[in-house]
């Protein structure tokens, strides 16, 4: 596989991402953040999940220990998909290339390398050009309307990246009777810590995500044998 054709193969994500990156930057202007930093962050971190979560933990002035548990909670998955990605990986695929590709690891570029029989770094690294461009140009189109545009119409345009969230979310909630259970535990405990005064006082939004985000995975690995074993039934 060719840089050239990974190039190509990475052109819907980058597409994709330029428009959902574009909702982080209004939001990230919007949490009270410059344009530039919104860019940074985009830059040396690439996680949509993962951005808007330091994004609330900053506006809320939080702490660099709960900030460092809730990415570490939230991007432990891209660890998985690399161990799972390594598995296709040809001889190019050096422990240089892989530390250098393993940036590149999302959701999106995840899937489409493990569609091919074998990977190297050319393609993996072709891959992975647009959709880093698409996903950093769009925040700093969105940082910088977040500037320009009224503030009614920015807080609308901030919805969007919620929005692909939602989208992410409900195909898995309608396979999975578990995953369901799942988010609606956590959604649950999410409006009790943010309604109740005594916990939205004294929990920060940082521990408040770590919290709900644990124990609503930990209900969840009780539930799946149940859940495996009512749908083999």
């Amino acid at each position: 596989m060719t840089f050239r054709q990974g190039f190509k193969d990475g052109l819907a994500i980058g597409l994709g991402y330029l428009s959902v990156s574009f909702s982080f930057g209004i939001m990230a202007v919007s949490s009270g953040l410059t344009w530039w930093q919104a860019l940074l962050i985009s830059i040396t971190n690439l996680t949509s999940a993962g951005q808007v979560a330091g994004v609330g933990i900053m506006s809320a002035s939080g702490g660099l220990i709960e900030m460092a548990i809730s990415q570490l909670i939230i991007n432990m998955r891209y660890s998985l998909m690399a161990i799972s990605l390594s598995q296709k990986t040809d001889k190019t695929m050096t422990v240089p290339a892989r530390l250098f590709d393993s940036y590149f690891i999302t959701d999106e570029i995840f899937g489409v390398a493990c569609s091919q029989d074998q990977v190297g770094f050319r393609y993996m690294t072709g891959l992975s050009v647009l959709p880093v461009l698409g996903w950093t140009l769009g925040t700093f189109l969105g940082a910088l309307s977040g500037n320009l545009l009224p503030q009614v119409v920015t807080a609308s345009l901030a919805i969007g990246i919620y929005g692909m969230f939602i989208a992410i979310v409900l195909p898995v909630c309608k396979k999975s009777r578990t995953i369901s259970i799942i988010c609606v535990i956590s959604v649950v405990m999410s409006v009790i810590f943010r309604y109740v005064p005594f916990l939205h006082a004294h929990v920060s939004s940082g521990f408040a995500i770590i919290i709900c985000a644990v124990t609503a995975a930990l209900i969840g690995v009780f539930i799946m044998p149940q859940d495996e074993e009512a749908q083999d039934g």
